[in-house]
This record gives C-alpha cells, sequence and structure tokens, in this order.
C-alpha cells in the first residue's frame, strides 16, 4: 500500500511539472527502479521480463559490469571538456565506428540523441546540395526536433505543419499496406521506382532520402530488401543523398546484418548514416557518419558542448567491444529467429493477429478487428496492459493507429527468457 501510495504521489507530482504530450505507459504508469540483464523492478519491488529496453536503448543488458565499469573508471578522471579539447575516448569510438560503418574516408560527429544525429544529417545534406527539398518515407519518424518532424510521415508524431523544410513523401515503407500491397515483391519494388521518378519530375534539385531500414515507431515495417538500392540507382546520378537513419536498426540488432542498411547493400554504403539509442547502452549518445566531402561542407564553425563526452564515449567503448566480443548479432538472429517462431505458432489462431513481423529482435505483431484489416489500438492498448499485468514490459506503434506491439529485448536475451516472454505475451494476446 506504502509503495503504491508513493507511485501515485510521483505521478502526480510528474503530470503537475511535466508537460501533457510526455506521453506514459499503462493506466497506472510504473516507476523502474533498477535492472539487472534482461530484467527491471519497479517501486513496489514486483520483477519484470523487459522486452522493450527503455526504446530499444538498452541493447546489452541493464547494469552490464563492462559497461558501468568504464562509466566509473572515466567519472572518476574527468566527465566533461567539450569539443574545444582533445578527447581520446571520442577518438577511438569514432575511429571503430568509422570502420564498422562500410562507408569510404568516413568522418564522424557525436551528438546525444538520435533527434539530434538526424538533425545535423539534414543540416549537412541541405548544405552540400544547397536545397532544402527532402524526400522521406510515408509513414517514417525520426525525431522530435523542428526539422525533425517535418521529415517525419507518420503524423501522429508531427506536432505541426510548419516546416524549415520541403518535403516529399514517398511510397515503399510499409510493404503490407497501401496501393502496391497486393504486389509480389519485385512488381513493388518497380512501383515505388516508378513513383520516385515520377515524384522527382514534377520537383526541382533535392538534397537527400531519408529513410529507416525498419521503421520503428511506425510498427517495425520494412520495404522488401533492396528497395533502397533501387532507389539509389534513381538517385545517385542526380547527386541526391540516401541518409540511413539506423537509430534503432543498428549494432545488429536486425540478427542478419549489423546495420539495417546492408539489406539493400547492392546499392553500397549510403552517404550519411545515423546512429543512437542502443550503442551508449542507456547513455545519451547519438551520431552522424559521413564520407569526408559531405562531413566538412559546412563553412561555419561549429562544436558540441555535450557531444562526445568522455563517460558517454567511454560507456560506448565498453559496450560495442562486449556486443562484438559475444557476437551479441549472431546471438539476435538466432534468439529472434526461434522467438519470431514461437509467435507465429502462437498467435496463429488469434483472429485480432493480423501479423507477426520483423527481423533479429526487432519484431512487431500488428492488430485489427476481427475478420478485418482494421486496425485495431484498442487491442494493442489492452495487449500492452495484460502483459504488464503478467510480468512482460513491450511497446507499441503504428501509424495513426498505433495498433502494433514492438518487441525489442537486449540483445543477449536466452533462449529460455524468449520462451518466457513469449508465453506471457501469448496469454495477454488470448485475454482480449
Amino acid at each position: 500500500m506504502t509503495s503504491d501510495r508513493h507511485t501515485n504521489d510521483l505521478l502526480a507530482r510528474h503530470r503537475a511539472v511535466i508537460p501533457d504530450w510526455v506521453s506514459l505507459y499503462y493506466q497506472d504508469p510504473v516507476e523502474i527502479t533498477h535492472g539487472e540483464g534482461r530484467y527491471v523492478w519497479d517501486s513496489t519491488g514486483r520483477r519484470y521480463l523487459d522486452f522493450f529496453g527503455g526504446i530499444l536503448t538498452t541493447m546489452t543488458a541493464h547494469a552490464l559490469p563492462e559497461v558501468t565499469k568504464a562509466i566509473t573508471e572515466q567519472a572518476g578522471r574527468i566527465i566533461h571538456s567539450s569539443t574545444l579539447y582533445l578527447n581520446r575516448p571520442m577518438v577511438e569510438l569514432a575511429e571503430r565506428v568509422a570502420h564498422l560503418s562500410g562507408i569510404p574516408d568516413a568522418r564522424v560527429f557525436f551528438t546525444t540523441s538520435g533527434t539530434e544525429a538526424n538533425d545535423t544529417a539534414l543540416l549537412l545534406a541541405t548544405a552540400h546540395r544547397r536545397t532544402n527539398q527532402i524526400l522521406a518515407m510515408r509513414n517514417s519518424y525520426h525525431g522530435r526536433s523542428f526539422s525533425a518532424v517535418s521529415v517525419t510521415g507518420n503524423r501522429a508524431w508531427s506536432p505541426t505543419t510548419l516546416s524549415p523544410l520541403q518535403t516529399l513523401y514517398v511510397h515503399g515503407g510499409v510493404r503490407g499496406r497501401g496501393p502496391y500491397a497486393h504486389l509480389s515483391d519485385a512488381r513493388f519494388i518497380e512501383a515505388c521506382v516508378a513513383d520516385l521518378e515520377d515524384l522527382l519530375g514534377h520537383t526541382g534539385d533535392v538534397a537527400a532520402l531519408i529513410a529507416e531500414p525498419i521503421q520503428g515507431v511506425g510498427g517495425f515495417t520494412s520495404p522488401p530488401d533492396g528497395l533502397y538500392a533501387a532507389f539509389r540507382e534513381v538517385l545517385a546520378p542526380r547527386g541526391i543523398l540516401w541518409i540511413a537513419d539506423e537509430v534503432q536498426t543498428g549494432w545488429g540488432r536486425t540478427g542478419e546484418h549489423f546495420w539495417g542498411w546492408q539489406a539493400h547493400a547492392a546499392s553500397g554504403p549510403p552517404d550519411v548514416l545515423t546512429f543512437a539509442k542502443g550503442i551508449g547502452n542507456g547513455m545519451s549518445i547519438g551520431g552522424v557518419v559521413a564520407r569526408a566531402e559531405v562531413m566538412n561542407c559546412l563553412n561555419a564553425n561549429s562544436i558540441s558542448t555535450f557531444g562526445g563526452s568522455p563517460v558517454t564515449m567511454a560507456a560506448g567503448l565498453a559496450n560495442l567491444s562486449y556486443l562484438l566480443e559475444h557476437d551479441l548479432q549472431g546471438n539476435a538472429r538466432r534468439v529472434g529467429g526461434l522467438l519470431a517462431e514461437r509467435l507465429r505458432a502462437a498467435t496463429a489462431g488469434c483472429a485480432h493477429v493480423r501479423e507477426v513481423r520483423g527481423r533479429g529482435l526487432m519484431l512487431g505483431i500488428e492488430l485489427v478487428k476481427p475478420g478485418t484489416d482494421e486496425a485495431n489500438p484498442r487491442a494493442a492498448a489492452a495487449v500492452l496492459e495484460a502483459a504488464r499485468e503478467g510480468g512482460l514490459l513491450i511497446g507499441k506503434g503504428g501509424g495513426h493507429d498505433t495498433s502494433a506491439l514492438r518487441i525489442a529485448p537486449p540483445l543477449s536475451l536466452t533462449v529460455a527468457e524468449a520462451e518466457e516472454g513469449a508465453a506471457i505475451l501469448e496469454r495477454a494476446l488470448r485475454s482480449v
């Protein structure tokens, strides 16, 4: 009773000082106080299996000793200096990220979030190309800044129509819905390319296409492999850059690839790559990778006060080393494949489940009204609540309807934990 009263008191205080538009999950919001491995505990002492990782951010594990040790040791030396001074951890992490990116002659700029990373990428592209026209995907999400919401195709997350950019939206980010959904993969790509070519015939110079290889907030939807390679064949001859938003897909989460863009690798790496979330395992790290010609195009001074902080860079280095040394990409492929099979089997008889989709440990379950293709956000909200009651934390997303469940555990998830989570989720789905 005391813990519940403290939670209610905190909720009242939250509502008194935090903006109304800062969303909280659950009818009775939960205060997470600590975590370990793939589990977290709330202020009442209840344990949950975490299948959302702070929105795909706790990438390796909660309280990973290697990361907490790196943070503690660096904090004991110096916490902050800014980019005005040489910063060894920042240079070391930049070297590793540049190499892993696949982008030739790469330069890396660190930010504090994915929003800021995408904002920087848009600045680079428009400055390099001398135009403010941007191509973006329908149903996309790229952050909450003024420029990022102006290239966000998911209207539920774009609060203003005012924009510093002229944005044109392209088909292809959602395979299973829309005017081309009935086509084969090859014909789907052909139709999307034809739409892109037609669009470019009615506009002036375009700076870049920004695209998530798998749409995160959009409900873990994705195009057929090769779509962005086909787009590149149209864009590259015109000098139009390709920005791959890897904020949610990067670092091996999809299992099959280290970066989401590699599913479209026939065209080679993107011109610009943005990242954030998982690399810091909870610390505030974002960044942009671009070839030197693009990154160095700015003709004014710039710094970052907090981007590249010694403490966050130390965390990123330790986290990345752990990820690579323990082959968490391979684990995401193996355990994610088993989890997807288990969820498809569990939902086979559920009339309100339209589709289980995704790759690796980035899986989505789309819910509809039984017997129809109509989105069912009420069911998604009910399953979210029921899963929490069963001891499982998941996310949700989708288009305007928020009818997709989002499943993205830490990449160190074990087979036993995958089975535990799938069993809880099956009971939650069948309770609706």
